[in-house]
């Protein structure tokens, strides 16, 4: 995988371990809920334990982005591109069911995209 799309991987799973932090471990916080289109205390207690499980979701895909960059080699970038296509998929699926959900989404799936099609280009 050339250097370039590397950057592009590591940007994802970068930006996947800071997701992580605000659902998982800051989501109490109002500045940190209201992120998610989540208006009140009562709501975000609501629908913190999904908000906690959805954390680790990407915390799995930034290891399997960085965990293969570290690794290298054919399996390690096969992880890291695959990692990388989850992350874009489920940025489309954001911003199909929620078009007020359109920046995260972008910021979710765009990296990841490039690291795709430049890994594939270059």
């Amino acid at each position: 995988m050339n250097t370039i799309a590397q950057i592009f991987v590591a940007l994802a799973g970068v930006f996947h371990l800071a997701v992580f932090a605000l659902e998982s471990l800051l989501f109490k916080k109002p500045s940190t809920y209201q992120r998610f289109l989540i208006k009140t205390e009562a709501e975000a207690e609501a629908v913190r334990p999904w908000a906690f499980n959805q954390g680790f979701y990407n915390l799995f895909l930034a290891i399997g982005a960085i965990g293969g960059l570290i690794a290298g080699g054919d399996k390690g970038h096969a992880i890291a591109l695959f990692a990388c296509a989850c992350m874009a998929g489920a940025g489309i699926v954001l911003i199909a069911s929620d078009r007020r959900m359109a920046r995260p989404a972008a910021l979710q799936a765009v990296p990841p995209i490039l690291a795709l099609v430049l890994a594939a280009v270059l």
